[in-house]
């Protein structure tokens, strides 16, 4: 049985600070999605912490969104290298338990909670951006499943995942570019795979392209029903676009500064704009866990996810330019690193997610502003 929140969070904090002392790992600002660790992750699940809200039925631990969202808070406060296991934890795991087939249940939903099977994002192609419907991988019907060709772009971490969960056009519709529309769970062993690196400006690798030639999909791979597939992304993007990640990636950041700063006058203005920060950063918090909480009761809030997203990547950014006007010259060697990361990642800021013109249209629409 699972502890009280708090008591819980006393427990990750502890474990991640006795980590960090025992030299198993290094903060970094963006873990969540440059810092990949399957061996940690496969710790976190050790200690009963992934699938922590889903069903004991399917290896998860039966929690409430509180208690996952204390766990992601700790792991992301203390730049716990959480990439290779994030994705199917965060989204993938739900998107199954909601459209999966029990089948899909059975197999995969316990070896994610272990540590043992972690996923990517099949969404974006080239030439596309944030622009969904766009989609032109194609799964054509062929005896005992599918055939896929296609290709997908900035597609992260499927250098070290075993799965992707891919949106690909099954039929062509008039009218509407969202109908025709499916999920597939594509093994990225499968003959046909290639995955080639994208490097970013700093060296870092966790973006990839994924090209797929006639790959062959079992029927059973088809995650919901065959068509469906926009409203099922449209539910898991409530998930990819609402969570802390949205506003902590630079929190590591923002807490080896603070605590540089003084009593003594010699950083005029800093702490007044602290205090702006973490105002902002408490409210993104609230708006994030209200979100979890719909979740977990079955609806979509799309709008509202969207909202946190937009406004999370702004607050992400302010950060990085706040600590870079009150930085002083004999500036904390921590702080400097942390800087650095979070500036080369910053334009990711803003992609990653949807692109803030997307988000603002979401929200637009449901506004009625045309």
């Amino acid at each position: 049985m699972l502890p009280e929140p708090d008591r819980l969070r006393a427990e990750v904090r502890a474990f991640l600070r006795s980590e960090v002392a025992e030299g198993k790992f290094e903060p970094h600002c963006n873990s969540w999605m440059t810092q990949f660790s399957p061996d940690f992750s496969r710790a976190l699940a050790g200690q009963g912490w992934l699938g922590l809200a889903w069903s004991t039925q399917y290896g998860g631990r039966g929690g409430t969104p509180r208690h996952r969202l204390v766990v992601t808070e700790e792991l992301l406060a203390h730049g716990a290298p959480v990439g290779a296991h994030w994705i199917a934890d965060r989204q993938m795991g739900p998107n199954l338990l909601a459209f999966g087939s029990e089948e899909l249940k059975q197999d995969l939903l316990p070896r994610i909670a272990d540590g043992e099977a972690f996923f990517c994002i099949g969404m974006s192609e080239p030439d596309s951006g944030s622009d969904l419907a766009s989609v032109r991988t194609r799964a054509t019907k062929t005896d005992g499943g599918w055939l896929l060709s296609g290709a997908k772009v900035w597609t992260t971490g499927a250098h070290v995942a075993q799965f992707m969960m891919t949106l690909a056009r099954t039929s062509t519709s008039e009218g509407s570019r969202h109908a025709g529309l499916s999920q597939l769970v594509v093994p990225l062993d499968s003959p046909g795979v290639t995955v080639s690196p994208i490097i970013s400006m700093n060296g870092a690798h966790h973006f990839n392209e994924v090209v797929l030639e006639d790959v062959f999909v079992p029927e059973g791979h088809l995650v919901g029903t065959e068509g469906n597939g926009w409203r099922q992304v449209t539910a898991e993007l409530a998930f990819e676009r609402s969570g802390p990640e949205r506003y902590l990636s630079t929190y590591p950041l923002l807490n080896a500064w603070a605590r540089t700063l003084t009593t003594d006058g010699s950083t005029p203005g800093a702490r007044e704009d602290l205090g702006l920060l973490a105002a902002r950063l408490w409210s993104l918090r609230q708006m994030s866990a209200s979100i979890a909480v719909s979740l977990e009761a079955g609806h979509t809030p799309d709008v509202d996810a969207a909202k946190v997203k937009d406004l999370g990547a702004r607050f992400e950014t302010d950060v990085i330019a706040v600590v870079r006007r009150h930085l002083r010259s004999a500036a904390d060697p921590v702080v400097e690193r942390l800087l650095a990361e979070s500036l080369a990642d910053a334009p990711t800021f803003t992609l990653r997610g949807g692109t803030p013109e997307i988000l603002r249209g979401v929200v637009a629409r449901d506004l009625g502003v045309r």
